[in-house]
């Protein structure tokens, strides 16, 4: 936020903040070969991914050193190298592109998930239907994830949908459908894993809906009017960071001690990058029209 307005960082920024325990949780459920595509709201995946935070600073500072060479920014970060398949802008614009992906490796016979992010927003939109519709259909090997965090925008779900419960909207496709606590990471993490393991069987797409919440508003340039106070500080009582760090600390895995020593690693960690970002160059003009299409033949 501080770089955001000071200048360094332009364009549109969608935080996390309150939806840590989904990207994390989820991703420890995948495996290596498995494919990610995401949305906007994407830095969370990406780390949790395995990009370095120097690829995601780099990126979101426009530099020829970020994840997407410079030309994404906040709402695109993309690295192949990690099977992580964008940041996507457009509300459900990443659903069909993981239906793609999920076709393509069950026309090879290949184990691998592709697992597809994306709001409760996502149920306003056509492509959202069609994918779970075509999904379902071809029997593809696609975990769609929903982060519902109750509004899509400024638009709180109970305003915009009849039925609010998503995981039943879902089953009506012929898939199996389940919500759980996105708050918990050890809850997400078990059910995502359920959920891949089973995709990875050839029992064909499952949804999961992560019902969780964003303590910032919409983006940067949301004033987050239409909230209620209240409402946030609840759902901020149920932190997923404070959540673990408490379990684990009860279970005598984690003291003062370490939990300091980490928060330095991570502020440090977070320094390098933003000082590497500002130090990397930008894309030289020379190259503005390369990576249009494929130099190495497409991804694996």
């Amino acid at each position: 936020m501080e770089l955001y307005s000071g200048a360094k960082i332009r364009g549109f920024v969608h935080l996390y903040i309150g939806e840590e325990a989904v990207a994390v949780g989820v991703n420890q459920a995948l495996r290596e070969e498995d494919a990610v595509v995401s949305t906007y709201r994407e830095h969370g995946h990406a780390l949790a991914r395995g990009v370095s935070a120097d690829a995601v600073m780099a990126e979101m500072y426009g530099r020829a050193t970020g994840c997407s060479r410079g030309r994404g920014g906040s709402m695109h970060l993309f690295d192949a190298t990690h099977r992580f398949y964008g940041g996507n802008a457009i509300v459900a614009g990443g659903l069909p592109l993981a239906a793609g992906l999920a076709l393509a490796d069950r026309m090879r016979g290949s184990t691998r998930v592709t697992c597809c992010f994306f709001g409760d927003g996502a149920f306003a939109e056509g492509e959202f239907h069609e994918t779970a519709n075509l999904a379902a259909l071809w029997r593809l090997p696609l975990l769609l994830v929903c982060e519902n965090n109750l509004y899509a925008m400024g638009t709180s779900l109970a305003r915009e949908h009849a039925q609010t419960n998503l995981a039943m909207r879902a089953a009506s496709y012929g898939m199996p459908a389940w919500t759980v606590d996105g708050m918990d990471v050890l809850a997400v993490e078990a059910a995502a894993l359920r959920a891949a393991e089973s995709v990875r069987a050839g029992n064909g797409p499952h949804f999961l809906e992560a019902q969780t919440y964003r303590f910032r508003a919409h983006s940067m340039y949301d004033p987050d009017r239409y909230r209620a106070k209240s409402e946030i500080e609840e759902w901020k009582g149920r932190d997923p960071l404070k959540g673990l760090a408490e379990l684990m600390r009860s279970e005598g895995q984690l003291d003062d001690r370490v939990m300091e020593e980490l928060d330095k690693e991570v502020l440090a960690e977070i320094d390098q990058s933003v000082q590497r970002a500002e130090k990397a160059p930008l894309e030289p003009v020379s190259d503005l029209l390369r990576f249009v299409t494929s130099e190495t033949g497409g991804a694996a």
